[in-house]
């Protein structure tokens, strides 16, 4: 996605925590700039409050601190800037299909190291945003068929 906004020319700036990953994702889009750092450690020094917008994609659920990743991203936004994050989708109706169909426990699995750790809805990513004063909270949906959804994208603004 970061060689795909590049390409549409806008200017691109990637944290990634694995110092191996910077390399290999500097090496591969030169036209993008990757930094090391860890949403909960960010460099402000070389990222500061110079965004439009920030974007984490398919990131939140594998956070033990989600609420972190909404905090920091404000530190790193421009006044009036936006968040864009995507996230599986968790709604009731698509959970109780889950439950129903005995899909659960292939959906929730304790044996994917590294796997999802939080899951969203639409009323627990709204109350997350809105408990670091996020506003204008959109919802767009993919995937699936209506309410069992697949992802949700959702956008917010910042007023600082």
């Amino acid at each position: 996605m970061s060689n795909f906004l590049a390409q549409q020319g806008y200017e691109v700036v990637g944290v990634e925590e694995s110092e191996s990953g910077v390399k290999l994702a500097n090496q591969t889009f030169p036209n993008c700039r990757f930094i090391q750092g860890s949403i909960y450690d960010l460099p402000y020094p070389e990222l500061g409050d110079n965004f439009d917008i920030v974007i984490a994609v398919e990131v939140i659920e594998h956070l033990f601190y989600p609420k972190e990743l909404v905090r920091n991203a404000k530190k790193c936004l421009k006044p009036n800037g936006g968040l864009i994050l995507t996230t599986p989708y968790h709604g009731y109706l698509k959970n109780l299909v889950m439950a129903a169909t005995g899909k659960m426990d292939n959906h929730f699995t304790v044996l994917w190291d590294g796997g999802h750790i939080k899951f969203f809805s639409v009323p627990t990513m709204t109350a997350l945003l809105k408990s670091e004063n996020y506003t204008n909270i959109k919802f767009k949906f993919a995937g699936r068929f209506p309410y069992l959804w697949k992802s949700m994208l959702c956008s917010s603004t910042i007023v600082q």
